[in-house]
């Protein structure tokens, strides 16, 4: 009771303290290739210009290429993209433009399982995992209960099997737990990427809309229909590999940033998961949820900071 208890509020802390921060502004030193390469697992994105967000042609396609996916006709693939345009699934993306960033270091690889343990068996922090109830009172449910318990945690333990898949059924905040750990025991500065870093990395400077081009391909990741529906072993997709050598930059999971909205009370996720449709996986699209989710769809990745 009493580790449960100070898990619990250590995690709570954290989240108070994030909460009262701005985490989306502030200069942060420009990492150098040099000092990038040095670390093992990251990969360098140069600064400068790149081309973000989407125009209407770019959820014109998004729309045309999720119907697509799964219908088995013409007419079929009419009423599915009529009825995702009225749900106004892409509609809340940024528009398309030009922003500027400085260079950073990115984890070429998601946090996986095996990564995420030795936080757990180390701090003591709570497992990944999330009771029915807890799950229930989410609300955005998408898969029964019954479909999370294969990636519950047993004793610290997670699923066997699953060592290099990407941990799942942690929230923001303890995400930023272990990026603040992992921190000590490297000797450098780690934290979240922001959305607009995530989406650099991903897409590019171009406006490519997936990691590999314009064009979708149903090869190229984890997807609903490509895969094993499930989380699979990072890096196993290399079309899903970036410009910059980043893997899984679509599919697999969505990834949490450090961008935070609704004054703090939830979080930007970039990229798309092991269940999603095409037009998900596109670099541009985002979607948030309260800092305190955890879902069998939501990991993450790591930046590395010029100390």
């Amino acid at each position: 009771m009493t580790r449960s208890i100070h898990r619990n509020l250590s995690l709570l802390s954290l989240l108070m303290l994030i909460g009262c921060q701005d985490v989306t502004s502030g200069s942060t030193p420009e990492m150098t290739q040099a000092d990038c390469e040095a670390m093992p697992g990251f990969a360098y994105v140069e600064g400068g210009d790149f081309i973000a967000g989407s125009d209407r042609t770019e959820r014109d396609y998004a729309y045309r290429i999720s119907a697509e996916g799964f219908a088995d006709s013409p007419e079929d693939v009419a009423a599915a993209e009529a009825g995702y345009r009225q749900r106004g699934w892409f509609e809340r993306e940024p528009d398309r433009r030009t922003e500027t960033l400085p260079s950073f270091c990115m984890g070429q690889n998601l946090i996986t399982n095996a990564d995420y343990q030795a936080f757990v068996l180390t701090t003591e922090h709570r497992s990944p995992g999330i009771s029915a109830a807890d799950y229930q009172e989410q609300g955005f449910l998408v898969h029964d209960y019954n479909e999370v318990e294969p990636y519950l945690w047993h004793e610290d333990q997670y699923p066997a099997g699953q060592e290099n898949h990407p941990v799942v059924l942690i929230s923001y905040g303890d995400a930023v737990a272990y990026a603040e750990w992992r921190s000590g025991q490297d000797g450098v500065s780690y934290r979240l990427p922001t959305a607009l870093e995530w989406e650099k990395a991903a897409r590019g400077t171009d406006g490519r809309y997936f990691p590999w081009g314009r064009e979708w391909r149903d090869d190229g990741t984890n997807w609903a229909k490509n895969g094993p529906y499930g989380t699979s072993d990072v890096g196993t997709y290399p079309l899903s590999q970036s410009p910059y050598g980043i893997e899984d930059m679509a599919g697999n999971v969505f990834e949490y940033t450090r961008t935070l909205t609704r004054g703090g009370a939830e979080v930007f996720l970039k990229g798309c998961s092991w269940d999603d449709f095409p037009g998900f996986c596109r670099a541009a699209y985002q979607h948030d949820r309260p800092v305190e989710s955890r879902h069998i769809l939501f990991g993450f990745r790591l930046v590395m900071e010029d100390n």
